[in-house]
């Protein structure tokens, strides 16, 4: 649904993309990460016919970004870094006003701003000045209005930034959703547990480039493998408690800070099952004992280092 082949940008002596490729099949999420700088906004504003690349080629919903454009923009929907609604005009009225600038008839688009306002759980505050609306209401606003003519691809710029937990967790519930419908979805952010919630597969960019692209699950594995964490009660226990798990099939040590012991764990959970019982039976307590997988910062810091 989305594919893009050697796209490179320059702004002045600036290079924000170096031919990056994409692949992002239909119906699914592609989290698009990356520190500040990254070449991240330059890509989506270019998939979204906002932004000539100087070189390469990028197709959207079978339509070619550049020569296509003007009919690509009523396929897809996008919501950007800060939301693109009026503030002098109630929630239904910014989306009729969207609907009209997507050339729907006039009761298309006042059907289309109650049906979404519904959906998005504005119905009561479609009445009301969108000065009024909490941030997390003007998020989820500009999302319905870039849902509008019903796009099949959505490309979303930092959708939750500025939002509270209780919001960001709400639109999260709204994107998987519409994916469940069909829409693809391409997104950037910041926050990597929005991109290791909702993304299938994610692609990392480190200065204009592709650092890393896969799964979340397959990213984790490449920064190493799960670790068993036990934390003892005790600070003379750590001896007796590291001879133990050298004992119990754990020969190397990763780390022992304090009474915090960790130690990788070949077989996952078979590890923990294994290492809580022979604590268990030599009578040494323990404080905390866990499995750790890698996380995505864990991924995002060694990519982008």
């Amino acid at each position: 649904m989305i594919h893009a082949e050697g796209l490179r940008k320059r702004y002045g002596d600036t290079e924000a993309l170096k031919g990056i490729d994409l692949d992002v099949p239909a119906g699914t999420v592609c989290g698009l990460l990356g520190p500040n700088g990254a070449g991240k906004t330059t890509a989506v504003r270019i998939l979204t016919t906002l932004l000539r690349p100087d070189a390469g080629r990028a197709e959207v919903a079978g339509l070619d970004v550049v020569r296509d454009a003007a009919r690509l923009r009523f396929r897809i929907g996008l919501a950007g870094q800060h939301a693109a609604v009026d503030e002098l005009l109630t929630g239904r009225r910014n989306l009729e006003l969207f609907g009209r600038l997507y050339h729907l008839s006039r009761a298309e688009a006042r059907r289309r701003a109650v049906e979404l306002l519904e959906r998005f759980e504005l119905a009561e505050a479609g009445q009301r000045p969108v000065k009024e609306y909490s941030g997390g209401m003007r998020r989820r606003l500009d999302l319905a209005a870039s849902l509008i003519v019903s796009p099949p691809v959505l490309f979303m710029d930092e959708p939750t930034a500025g939002l509270d937990p209780r919001s960001r967790m709400r639109l999260w519930e709204l994107l998987l959703d519409l994916v469940k419908e069909g829409t693809t979805l391409l997104l950037t952010t910041q926050y990597l547990d929005e991109a290791d919630r909702l993304a299938d597969q994610i692609v990392v960019l480190r200065e204009g480039v592709v650092a890393a692209a896969g799964s979340p699950a397959a990213l984790k594995r490449q920064v190493g493998g799960d670790r068993v964490q036990v934390v003892f009660r005790e600070p003379g226990d750590v001896e007796a408690g590291l001879r133990l798990l050298r004992g119990a099939g754990s020969p190397a040590i990763e780390s022992a800070e304090g009474r915090q012991v960790t130690v990788p764990a070949a077989d996952g959970a078979q590890s923990l099952v294994r290492i809580a019982g022979a604590l268990d039976a030599a009578g040494i307590p323990v404080e905390d004992l866990a499995l750790r997988r890698p996380t995505l910062d864990e991924v995002f810091l060694h990519l982008t280092a």
